[in-house]
C-alpha cells in the first residue's frame, strides 16, 4: 500500500526534476499527494483506469470532459513487487511531459523500494534492541531466547564485555546516523551493536582476557572518530568480561561506569573504579542530606569554598594551594580555621578530613548535573 506521507515525498523529490503539476493516486483513484494541493481528496478516474489495466494512460483534452477528474497529461502506473501499488501522473501538454514518463516512474518506484529497505532495516533494528534488552535484564534463557539468538546470528556460547556510548543531541536523525556510524565504524565480527534509547548506543563485544588495551585503543580512536564528525563530546563505560549468561552483571557495570565517565567525557572501565564504586551507590537523596549535614554553613562564604575545594585539588598542600589562590600562607591558616569553626569539622582529624572531601565532592557533581 501506498501510503501519503511516502506519496508527499515522492512528489516533491519529483517536482525536483520536473516544472510541472504531479499527482500521486492510490489503487482506488483517489489523489493522495499533489503539487495542486486542491486536488488531494479528488477522484481520478484516469489514474483508476491505469490501475485496473495496469499501463500508462495519456490524457488528452478530450478526457477532461468525459473521465471525472483528469487534466489533460499522462499517467503512468507504479509497481512493487510485481504489484501496481498506485498510479503517478503528470499534468501538462502530453507531448511535452511524456517524455519524462518513464524516468519518473523509474524513479518514483525506485523511491518506495529505497523506503520499503528502510523500514525493514529499522524493524530488524528494533528487533534486536528488544533481543538485547531481554539479553541484559533476564538471567534465565527460554528455548524461545535460544531460537531468537539463532535468528540474529549471535553466538551466545562467547564471553561478552558491554560497552555503552552516550552524547548530548536532541536531533532525531543526527541520533540515527551517529548509531550508523558507529555501526559501520566499529565492525568487529561478532559484536552486537545495538541503539540504547536516543542518546546511547550498546556494544556487546565478544570479549578476550588479555585484549584490555586493545579495546581501550579502539574506543579511543572511535571516540575521537565521532567527536570530530559530529562536534558533539562522546563518553563510553565499559563493564568487565563476563559468560554470555551474565551479561547483565557487565551492563550495569558499564552503566556505573558511564555515570563517572560522562563527568568528563571520559573513557572509564568499571575494573579501574575504586573509590567511584562506592560513590555510584549512594542515591541522590542520601548526597543531599549528607552536604546539608556538612558543608551547608559555607553556602554563603563562596571564598572559604572555593579555598577548601583548592586546597583537596592540590592534595592538601598548603603551599601550592596559596600560590594558586594567589594569597599569603597565613591567610589560607585563618580561612581553613574558619571552616572548621563553621563546619565543626577538624582537619586533622582523618576521619572530619575524608567527610569533608567527600561533601565538596557530591557538592561538585551535583552542580554539574
Amino acid at each position: 500500500m501506498l501510503l501519503p506521507h511516502l506519496a508527499k515525498k515522492i512528489v516533491s523529490e519529483v517536482r525536483r526534476l520536473l516544472d510541472e503539476d504531479i499527482i500521486i493516486v492510490d489503487t482506488n483513484g483517489i489523489i493522495i499527494a499533489s503539487t495542486d494541493l486542491e486536488r488531494l481528496g479528488n477522484f481520478h478516474e484516469g489514474a483508476f483506469l491505469v490501475c485496473q489495466e495496469k499501463k500508462k494512460r495519456i490524457i488528452t483534452k478530450e478526457d477532461e470532459s468525459r473521465l471525472k477528474g483528469v487534466k489533460a497529461g499522462i499517467n503512468l502506473p507504479i509497481f512493487f513487487h510485481g504489484d501496481v501499488i498506485g498510479v503517478i501522473g503528470i499534468t501538462g501538454d502530453p507531448k511535452k511531459v511524456s517524455q519524462y514518463g518513464e524516468l519518473l516512474k523509474k524513479m518514483t518506484e525506485l523511491l518506495i523500494q529505497e523506503s520499503y529497505y528502510t523500514e525493514q532495516l529499522e524493524l530488524e533494528s528494533r528487533a534486536l534492541e528488544a533481543f538485547v534488552f531481554d539479553w541484559v535484564q533476564r538471567r534465565e534463557w527460554s528455548t524461545v531466547f535460544y531460537e531468537r539468538a539463532q535468528l540474529f546470528g549471535i553466538d551466545l556460547h562467547l564471553p561478552r564485555r558491554v560497552i555503552v556510548g552516550a552524547f548530548f543531541s536532541k536531533n532525531a536523525s543526527l541520533q540515527i546516523d551517529i548509531w550508523k556510524y558507529v555501526k559501520k565504524a566499529w565492525n568487529e565480527q561478532g559484536d552486537v551493536i545495538v541503539r540504547w534509547g536516543n542518546d546511547r548506543f550498546l556494544i556487546l563485544q565478544t570479549a578476550h582476557i588479555h585484549e584490555k588495551e586493545r579495546i581501550a585503543t579502539k574506543i579511543k580512536h572511535l571516540q575521537h572518530a565521532l567527536s570530530e564528525k559530529y562536534g558533539i563530546p562522546f563518553s563510553f563505560g565499559v563493564g568487565k568480561i563476563v559468560s554470555a549468561k551474565n551479561v547483565h552483571l557487565s551492563y550495569k557495570q558499564a552503566e556505573r561506569a558511564l555515570h563517572v565517565a560522562k563527568q568528563t567525557n571520559a573513557i572509564i572501565f568499571d575494573e579501574d573504579l575504586r573509590l567511584e564504586m562506592c560513590l555510584e551507590e549512594i542515591s541522590l537523596p542520601t548526597r543531599e542530606e549528607f552536604i546539608k549535614r556538612t558543608i551547608e554553613p559555607l553556602f554563603n562564604e563562596q571564598e572559604l569554598l572555593d579555598t577548601l575545594r583548592t586546597f583537596f585539588e592540590h592534595h592538601l598542600s598548603l603551599k601550592r594551594t596559596a600560590q594558586a589562590l594567589h594569597i599569603h600562607i597565613n591567610t589560607l591558616h585563618y580561612r581553613l580555621k574558619k571552616i572548621q569553626e563553621l563546619t565543626n569539622l577538624n582537619m586533622k582529624q582523618t576521619e572530619d578530613l575524608v567527610t569533608l572531601y567527600l561533601a565538596v565532592r557530591f557538592l561538585d557533581e551535583n552542580t554539574k548535573k
